[in-house]
């Protein structure tokens, strides 16, 4: 039975999850320098072991981007990208003011559009930058 936890997932599944799932890979020491500095993070396990996670990085008032939502390909298509977003959307509804700006880079645009996230063409276009 899966279990929705509202915490950061630890360094080490953090960067299993993210390898799993095909996003970028990152180091154990920057993971264990940011992961506590998130806003929010929520994570889901299957038998006590991570199998989705997702969190929320910025200043806390003006700006917001969620970050990381992975889910091991085994368990993908089973709603659980969806359950991580509702999560984070509940908090964002408590957390974000008004005017605050919230965003994210969408791999799976389709799962963002169903809670109102739209592309930005053409009023502006997406950039960045890898160290």
């Amino acid at each position: 039975m899966y279990q929705i936890i509202e915490e950061v997932v630890d360094a080490e599944n953090f960067l299993r999850l993210r390898q799993v799932s095909g996003l970028s890979p990152r180091s154990k020491q920057t993971a264990e320098k940011a992961l506590p500095k998130s806003i929010y993070g929520v994570h889901i396990r299957l038998n006590n072991k991570p199998i989705g996670m997702g969190r929320v990085v910025g200043d806390g008032a003006l700006n917001f981007d969620i970050v990381d939502i992975a889910v091991e390909p085994e368990h993908q298509g089973k709603g659980l990208g969806r359950i991580i977003m509702e999560h984070i959307m509940s908090f964002l509804d408590k957390e974000a003011p008004k005017d605050s700006y919230i965003c994210l880079m969408a791999d799976v645009p389709a799962l963002y559009e169903k809670f109102g996230f739209k592309l930005t063409r053409p009023q502006s276009e997406g950039m960045y930058i890898v160290k």
